[in-house]
């Protein structure tokens, strides 16, 4: 049965389906860049508040600014913003539940205007974005906003037909300002550090190139809250669209596939209103900073840990790896002795608990997670869950190797193929410069890492360079395993590197004989 509002009544006795009246709901809310994470998440939980009679004036507008986004709008408008969410739980169980809190969605490309209008509208008190961390168009080094590129130099001109995200919100914003109206709040739902800073940082430094007097208005008068989010959620196969189609007799264009888990701490600063989102589950505080820190460093940081190691070892899966006691053993000792002790307390949260419950959550086979999609735009990623806990590492006299070890296997996984002579493919924006890098491993070990565009200046400590260089050399001789286990040997008060005799090999670089 071919998922819409007109054969919603007639799933009740196979799914979950809202118990709202979807015509009543009135949208609060525009959330740009709808993708398989905020289905999966932020619509969940204003599905979960509207099941329980609230938040009905706070249905969601998506938006989207791309063009590749038609097959999103195509997507919505056949299935009239209903979309199918199934929870995997380990046992192999499945919950799939209808999510119906998207009830608008417009496409920018087609009509600029109508969504600037829509953001401009005294009923939108919320704009969040999920764009991804390139979406906001700063350096990820420095996070200066770029504003030479060629839609940003565009969508300044005053005649401009807005193509970015930056231009559709500001001109909201604008219009919202001159009608007297107060501005929405700017939330940013995107997995990265201080997202809110970052978000005000991107939006403040376009609308100054607008205008100095509209810059320093977003930049006084525009809240922009940060926050955590936390959910696994695979990108949807072909499968999983026949699975939903198989198991539960709906044809679902889009259908999102997630894990049991899900968090979401946000900053309580939402001057023009806000749904009642604690009465779903979502963790309203003062300060997200300790929980930002926990779950980047923990989840996202362990994930990159462990993602070149298994893409090297041959592993598809996430689970597959984390079933492996060398693995686990290596990102256990990576959690307790080189992350932990960089973490503030987090109030009320049981730091082990969290950290058994992540390696369960690895394990699981349900979600399979596959370990190229954490290996995709690693130039934005170990910058940001990888290079902090090195820093404070090598700040405080603590355990780095373990950390340098994964800046090692990315730099071994940037040379195009894995320990058994296979290729494995680098998708990242800047994947020729570090194809380069990487091919120079040979001659120079320190190529890689003396990009400081993205290291900075780990380069020049020797702390970090020492367990970095023999990490490489064991990955490049011995392959993956063999370098998780010497990091396995090394005894607990050491700050060495990676050490021992090269085996023997066939005589191919990085190949296991």
């Amino acid at each position: 049965m071919t998922l819409n509002a007109d054969t919603l009544p007639t799933l009740a006795g196979t799914v979950a389906i809202p118990t709202y009246d979807r015509r009543r709901v009135r949208t609060g809310m525009v959330h740009i860049g709808v993708g398989g994470f905020h289905r999966a998440h932020q619509a969940m939980y204003l599905d979960r508040l509207m099941n329980a009679g609230l938040a009905h004036d706070w249905g969601i507008c998506g938006v989207g600014v791309l063009p590749a986004d038609r097959r999103v709008r195509d997507a919505f408008a056949a299935q009239d913003g209903l979309y199918t969410l199934v929870v995997k739980h380990p046992d192999g169980s499945l919950e799939p539940s209808i999510i119906g809190s998207i009830v608008e969605y417009l496409l920018a490309p087609d009509d600029p205007d109508a969504v600037v209008e829509k953001m401009a509208h005294p009923d939108t008190r919320i704009v969040s974005l999920t764009i991804t961390e390139r979406g906001y168009n700063t350096d990820p080094v420095t996070g200066v906003f770029d504003g030479d590129t060629p839609d940003v130099r565009a969508d300044v001109r005053p005649d401009a037909v807005f193509r970015t995200t930056f231009g559709l919100v500001t001109e909201a914003l604008a219009r919202r300002r001159t009608r007297g109206l107060p501005p929405f709040t700017v939330l940013s739902c995107d997995n990265l550090p201080g997202n809110g800073d970052v978000a005000r940082r991107a939006f403040t430094a376009f609308a100054t190139l607008r205008g100095a007097d509209l810059g320093a208005w977003v930049e006084r008068e525009v809240s922009f809250p940060n926050g955590m989010v936390d959910r696994i959620t695979p990108f949807t196969t072909a499968d999983d669209v026949a699975m939903v189609r198989d198991h539960f007799g709906i044809e679902d264009a889009w259908p999102v596939m997630c894990e049991p888990f899900a968090q979401w701490v946000v900053e309580d600063r939402f001057p023009t209103g806000r749904p009642p989102w604690e009465e779903a589950g979502v963790q309203l505080v003062d300060d997200v900073t300790p929980y930002e820190a926990m779950k980047l460093r923990l989840l996202n940081g362990s994930h990159q840990a462990m993602a070149y190691f298994a893409g090297l070892a041959g592993y598809q899966h996430v689970h597959e790896a984390c079933q492996d006691p060398l693995f686990i053993g290596f990102l256990r000792d990576y959690m307790d002795r080189e992350v932990a002790p960089t973490l503030a307390a987090v109030p009320e949260v049981d730091l082990e608990n969290y950290k058994r419950t992540l390696l369960d959550r690895f394990a699981s086979a349900a979600v399979a997670d596959t370990v190229a999609r954490l290996c995709v735009q690693t130039s934005a990623l170990i910058p940001k869950y990888v290079l902090p806990v090195l820093r404070a590492g090598l700040a405080s006299g603590g355990e780095v190797h373990r950390a340098a070890a994964v800046v090692a296997s990315w730099a071994r996984f940037a040379e195009g193929w894995d320990d058994h002579g296979r290729p494995i493919p680098l998708v990242d924006r800047h994947a020729g410069r570090l194809r380069a890098n990487a091919s120079r491993l040979g001659e120079d070990p320190l190529a890689f890492v003396s990009d400081r565009d993205i290291f900075g200046d780990l380069v020049d400590d020797e702390r970090f360079v020492t367990p970095y260089r023999r990490a490489l050399t064991c990955l490049r001789e011995r392959g993956a395993r063999a370098t998780l286990t010497e990091l396995a040997d090394l005894p607990d008060e050491t700050d060495a590197a990676v050490a021992g005799p090269a085996a023997a090999s066939d005589g191919r670089r990085g190949v296991l004989p």
